[in-house]
């Protein structure tokens, strides 16, 4: 299973988020203490932030993060008041590649998946090549179950374009509901539109992965985090209730929301 964390708050160096704190990334990749299936997230890594003209950016490597000999440089060189990154352990037959490591993005959005679906290619991928529409199909770049799920939610967002992205994230869980009858699947995810983070922790027929936010953290002040697992030792750390939604707004307080 992958672990992810998100920042947002004032402008930091990357490394400040990605590298620095007690529990990092790295350290969450190597040793990772709450995962149900796996013992270490090897299979690739990703970072995603956001340009000065408001695109997502994302620097993504198929190899394991301790293995990149240049995040130490990109983490003292760059800067941004958003990020996310990802350590991936990947799911069987779904191979390691750079298309099938996350963040994911289109032109507004970055989405990361925590979890699985079982039996994903002969189960729920029929399904969704039915339903989702062609020109979100077809920027498809890898075959895992997390890109399709960005894509479900794509599809989900696009044919109502009044939905709030929670309450698309909430209208795609239905609809996983609906498709995949008894098979589990762990659905934890991050999802950004430059301005907010959009959190869920959820799982059908299988039981939720961890997931935890903070807003109160000393090592990052005015600063609101989400993590797989807590990055620093700190107390505030508050685990997401299952089956919610979770928005951070740097304008407003957090916001939790039963699925």
């Amino acid at each position: 299973m992958c672990r992810m964390a998100a920042y947002l708050g004032p402008e930091i160096q990357l490394e400040q988020f990605l590298l620095e704190p007690r529990f990092n990334m790295i350290e969450q990749a190597r040793h990772p203490q709450e995962t149900c299936y796996t013992t270490v997230n090897a299979d690739g890594f990703g970072i995603g932030w956001y340009t000065n003209e408001g695109s997502p950016a994302v620097y993504l490597n198929p190899q394991p993060i301790w293995s990149d000999c240049n995040l130490r440089h990109l983490g003292h060189a760059l800067s941004a008041d958003l990020w996310l990154a990802n350590v991936r352990s990947a799911t069987d037959m779904l191979p390691t590649s750079v298309s099938n490591t996350q963040p994911f993005w289109d032109d507004e959005l970055l989405f990361m998946h925590n979890g699985f679906i079982r039996d994903f290619e002969t189960t729920l991928r029929p399904i969704l090549h039915r339903y989702i529409d062609p020109e979100i199909q077809a920027e498809v770049r890898g075959n895992t179950d997390s890109e399709f799920l960005f894509a479900l939610l794509r599809h989900v967002l696009h044919q109502n374009e009044d939905l709030s992205i929670d309450g698309g994230i909430a209208a795609m869980f239905e609809l996983l509901g609906e498709y995949i009858g008894e098979t589990p699947a762990m659905l934890n995810l991050i999802v950004c539109d430059g301005e907010a983070f959009y959190a869920a922790r959820h799982a059908i027929n299988d039981v939720c992965p961890s997931l935890y936010y903070t807003t109160d953290d000393d090592t990052f002040p005015n600063a609101q985090l989400i993590a797989s697992e807590r990055l620093t030792e700190s107390e505030y750390w508050q685990a997401l209730p299952e089956h919610s939604i979770l928005i951070l707004d740097p304008e407003q307080p957090p916001e939790l929301f039963d699925l």
